[in-house]
């Protein structure tokens, strides 16, 4: 017998859930999406082995608002440099991109669906941005693409606004939209609510709920999983957590959790102790750390614990205090 607003047990598995491995896209922010060849193709063959449903290559970034020679390739997410990791990506494995609201030339750079290898465009937008991120999402929907959509800061944002939002977006053409946690600052019971708003109006509009969770308070995996109990069931992830400030849900603790005898860990396992090990070894820094786990308590943007660390500053009461004073 299942628990009141609980979807399956510990011991069972939902078909409907899916794993996106976001790691280069959130990871991307920590090295300015400089990543190797080798490193990208590496991930990709985990991620087959390993079951995941989607991989992330990074964002669709303009060129007319970016330099390319300040970040790597994944920043821009190219026809030609995905083909050349994945080929036409005979697999099962779907391949997503990110489009950010005022970032991104969609109508020039977001080609037809027909004519290219990426099944996904996920939109990235604020509150206030929704009316032209719908327009993004149904430029795709037109081009043949499943779509997402992610609210960002919502832990920023009033009810009122948080509920207008969501009813515009289902609405919408989109097919999934995401529960996201940008500063970290939500704990389960939260999440549980805020699982249960999404649903009910997803389940009103037919619409699909992801979840995109933030380590600030060491919560990330908590928080998916609790999301999935309620029945979110498109879960992002990243390897070793990789992702901007305290980083994401760990890959590695989702493939765990999940029964679904299809997932698979060894292949995740194998590749962090190939790249993500000599990665770190190299100074490139993410995870939890205390003022991450500040900036969560306090419903902060990231931003300034990023540039506490790089500073190298460690006067973690005086940095609390300056936190409360900036709120």
């Amino acid at each position: 017998m299942e628990t009141a607003n609980k979807k399956g047990t510990l011991i069972s598995y939902r078909p409907d859930i899916k794993i996106l491995d976001a790691t280069m896209r959130d990871g991307g922010l920590v090295n300015n999406f400089r990543f190797s060849d080798e490193f990208v193709k590496d991930l990709y063959k985990a991620n087959i082995e390993a079951g995941v449903d989607y991989m992330e290559f990074g964002y669709k970034a303009s060129t007319d608002i970016f330099k390319e020679e300040d970040f790597g390739k994944w920043k821009f997410c190219k026809e030609d440099d995905i083909r050349a990791i994945v080929g036409d990506n005979s697999t099962n494995l779907k391949i997503a991109v990110m489009s950010d609201v005022g970032r991104t030339d969609y109508k020039r750079d977001i080609i037809d669906r027909k004519d290219s290898v990426i099944d996904m465009i996920r939109t990235a937008t604020y509150i206030h941005q929704i009316p032209t991120a719908i327009e993004m999402i149904e430029d795709a929907k037109e081009k043949g693409y499943e779509t997402t959509v992610n609210i960002m800061a919502i832990s920023k944002v009033n009810e009122e606004d948080l509920n207008n939002g969501l009813e515009l977006l289902c609405k919408s053409g989109v097919d999934c939209i995401y529960l996201v946690d940008s500063f970290g600052a939500f704990y389960p019971e939260q999440i549980s609510k805020l699982s249960d708003k999404y649903l009910e109006l997803g389940a009103k509009y037919n619409k699909t709920i992801g979840i995109h969770a933030h380590n600030n308070q060491q919560l990330a995996f908590a928080n998916t999983i609790e999301a999935l109990t309620h029945g979110v069931s498109l879960l992002d992830a990243t390897v070793s957590g990789m992702g901007r400030g305290a980083g994401n849900c760990f890959m590695e603790s989702l493939l765990g959790f999940l029964k679904n005898p299809k997932y698979n860990l060894t292949p995740v396992m194998d590749f962090v102790e190939k790249h993500i090990l000599k990665m770190k070894a190299e100074g490139v820094v993410w995870g939890y750390d205390i003022p991450y786990l500040l900036t969560g308590v306090m419903n902060a943007h990231p931003s300034s614990a990023i540039q506490f660390l790089k500073e190298g500053r460690t006067d973690y009461s005086k940095y609390q205090q300056e936190l409360i004073d900036e709120n």
